[in-house]
């Protein structure tokens, strides 16, 4: 009796609509299922990419677009996967857990989101055909156990040559996979990868004196695209998943300046409960390392040193 009783409680859910509200929330009190815990907030997802995350309006906007054309299309016919490009600490693995925070209850704690990082996972270049049969396999049972189930794999730059390819069969619209839901999963790929583009086109626009929020998604896509495939020292180097377009959207990542810096430093006094300390947002700001030579425009590390630097000098 006890093993069909989950079955009939989800069988009154679908036939009553005054009472599924009750029914869910009592074959959720003791089911483990990744539709008790899937619960996306799009305005709440929206809110914290345009609250907390500095200088990106290509990312916010992107990201904010494709999820929610994404989770709107009750049958799409290929997962979402996005690939986040650009220097370090300009808000890529923020982002990422944001997705994780806004579409499921337990947000990144979530059994159904899986983080992936080549220096603990994928350690050696001399291994990637076991890597590959066990990421592979990895993929298939979550997926099973959960067709939501979201996947970050971060530092795309350290993730050996090839391997990342195993994921082909998950990602295309025609590829069939047995027995197993994979078309309304949720990939991103977080890499430093094609920064040189990005900031070329930035010192470039900046140079002729047009405002950075006039870059359009047109201006970088292709730029980002050929220069993750053409780098050597990227995981989706010379890649099918690339070359056969199945990555929905590649989302650039722009180098900070020190405006966007001391909104950072800002942002992170108030959590402290620190934020009418202009003093130290003056002094992070003007601590940081900014690059070219000659503009010094753009922080090296974007906001990845202000935690520190905020407690050295408060």
């Amino acid at each position: 009796m006890l093993a069909v009783l989950p079955a009939l409680l989800l069988l009154l859910l679908l036939s009553s609509r005054s009472a599924c509200g009750v029914f869910q929330k009592l074959y959720c009190s003791f089911s483990d299922s990744c539709d008790c815990d899937f619960k996306p907030n799009i305005r709440d997802l929206e809110w914290d990419l345009y609250k907390n995350v500095f200088g990106q309006h290509l990312a916010q906007d992107l990201v904010a677009e494709e999820v929610s054309r994404f989770l709107l299309n009750k049958s799409p016919d290929r997962p979402l996967v996005l690939s986040f490009h650009g220097s370090s600490g300009t808000g890529k693995t923020l982002v990422s857990t944001m997705l994780g925070n806004h579409l499921y209850g337990s947000a990144m704690s979530s059994p159904f989101v899986h983080q992936f990082v080549p220096a603990l996972h994928f350690p050696s270049a001399e291994r990637v055909a076991q890597y590959q049969a066990e990421l592979k396999n990895w993929v298939k049972g979550n997926l099973t156990a959960c067709s939501r189930s979201v996947f970050i794999f971060d530092e795309m730059e350290k993730m050996p040559a090839g391997l990342i390819d195993v994921l082909e069969p998950f990602l295309g619209p025609s590829h069939v996979v047995f027995r197993t839901n994979y078309r309304k999963a949720i990939y991103v790929f977080i890499s430093t990868a094609g920064q040189e583009a990005i900031h070329r086109l930035i010192l470039e626009n900046r140079r002729a004196g047009r405002d950075r929020d006039e870059i359009k998604p047109s201006d970088l896509q292709e730029v980002v695209q050929q220069s993750v495939y053409s780098n050597k020292t990227n995981g989706l180097y010379l890649s099918s998943i690339v070359q056969q377009n199945l990555i929905t959207r590649f989302v650039p990542f722009l180098p900070l300046t020190r405006t966007h810096v001391e909104r950072c430093v800002r942002a992170q006094l108030c959590q402290r409960g620190s934020c009418n300390r202009d003093d130290v947002v003056e002094a992070v700001g003007g601590d940081m390392t900014y690059d070219p030579a000659e503009g010094h425009y753009f922080s090296t590390t974007g906001c990845k040193a202000v935690a520190a630097k905020i407690s050295f000098f408060l």
